[in-house]
């Protein structure tokens, strides 16, 4: 019989988890329930504050009598991850469902995300209709809007709770058998709108290759998820054609993939071809969201809700020292591959972003800064959209993967 874990706070959601635990029971599977709160549980469950306060760090008692909040939010949460991780470790279990407001949120969603991909996670939560990108992170978490406040029993709730009963227990009876049938290894790609017909002719060769090719979207989340897939082991390649997240991390722009971009693949030294793919580019939303210290520079509507900028001269030059920088830390084979008619869709003559100077401060900068000791620099008189660069791309990861 497969296994649920309910995890909340039992003392102050107690009527509301066992509703979820019955309708969990109902549908045939096991349940094991953790109480994360700081006070007594109302029912009885199968892990109890105390052991997950201890493994924070904290006495339960003077958590429950210093009423510090904070406090008890860190220690629990901390407890709960580690908890949940030797749990499943030790005996995997086969979903995992929690409810709360913000803080009961909070306190669950890090020991989630700590947990595999695809093992199924759902929170019923009031933040669910906001940004939830702190609770979700990199992670395949499922958030679903309670509706109303998690506080007691309604027609409503109990429609809800049912519903995500349901879903829990519908993810959780799959067979998944999937994650063994397919044995080709991995290789981790990144794309663009601009960038998208050199990753998808360089998709289809290593596909023929013998090779599973997962594409991520450069919006900043994208660039997070490879990275964290990358160290979690699943990546054994690396085709890191658009880094462009680097352009808004640099600049302002509203896709951030955080500082630590570019670092995962060097890190764990596994090969890795990089190119600079958008690095052409900043994105905002809509126009008049652009900050107006930009008013002046080169914007292009791509669509009524994202605008772009045109990155400058010595944007580049600053792009091009952290790339070199990041690259030159590489413990694995890498590529670094320039291609010197244009960096994007909209970077080459006749198109918008056309800047022959600001490329070329690009390409000068990367190819003093590279250390050729740890990277392979390598240019090619074609566009990075073109079929020449797109298959020397993929034919350069497959040698040092072969």
């Amino acid at each position: 019989m497969k296994t649920i874990v309910i995890a909340g706070t039992f003392d102050s959601k107690g009527e509301e988890l066992l509703f979820i635990k019955k309708a969990i029971e109902a549908k045939g599977f096991k349940t094991l329930c953790i109480h994360t709160g700081v006070f007594e549980s109302q029912v009885t469950v199968d892990i109890e504050n105390d052991l997950i306060a201890e493994k924070g760090g904290e006495n339960i008692d003077e958590l429950a009598a210093s009423k510090d909040r904070g406090r008890a939010m860190a220690a629990l949460s901390k407890g709960f991850k580690e908890t949940i991780t030797e749990l499943f470790a030790n005996n995997p279990f086969d979903g995992i469902i929690s409810i709360g407001g913000s803080g009961g949120t909070a306190l669950v969603s890090p020991g989630m995300r700590a947990l595999p991909v695809g093992l199924p996670k759902i929170i019923v939560s009031t933040m669910a209709s906001g940004n939830v990108s702190q609770y979700v992170g990199t992670s395949d978490i499922i958030l679903i809007p309670s509706i109303v406040d998690v506080a007691g029993l309604n027609r409503i709730s109990k429609t809800i709770f049912n519903n995500a009963c349901s879903a829990i227990c519908g993810m959780a009876s799959q067979d998944r058998g999937v994650e063994v049938e397919d044995q080709r290894p991995l290789i981790g790609a990144t794309m663009f709108g601009v960038t998208t017909p050199c990753v998808e002719m360089a998709k289809a060769h290593l596909e023929k290759a013998g090779y599973e090719v997962l594409v991520f979207h450069a919006s900043g989340t994208g660039g997070k998820t490879m990275e964290a897939l990358i160290d979690s082991g699943y990546i054994a390649g690396v085709l890191d054609i658009t880094t462009t997240e680097w352009c808004d991390e640099l600049v302002g722009g509203v896709l951030k993939a955080g500082p630590h971009r570019l670092e995962a693949a060097s890190r764990k030294g596994i090969p890795q071809v990089v190119s600079v793919g958008a690095l052409d580019m900043v994105n905002f939303g809509a126009i008049d969201t652009v900050p107006e210290a930009f008013a002046n520079r080169n914007l292009y509507e791509h669509n009524p809700t994202v605008t772009l900028m045109r990155t400058s001269i010595e944007e580049n030059i600053k792009l091009g020292e952290i790339i070199a920088e990041k690259l030159n830390a590489a413990l694995g084979k890498t590529v670094l591959m320039v291609p010197l008619k244009g960096v994007s869709m909209i970077d080459q003559i006749g198109q918008p972003f056309y800047g022959p100077m600001e490329d070329k401060a690009l390409f000068d900068t990367l190819r003093n800064n590279i250390n050729p000791k740890v990277v392979k620099y390598y240019e090619m008189d074609a566009h990075i959209n073109e079929a020449p660069f797109a298959l020397e791309a993929a034919n350069q990861l497959l040698r040092m993967m072969e």
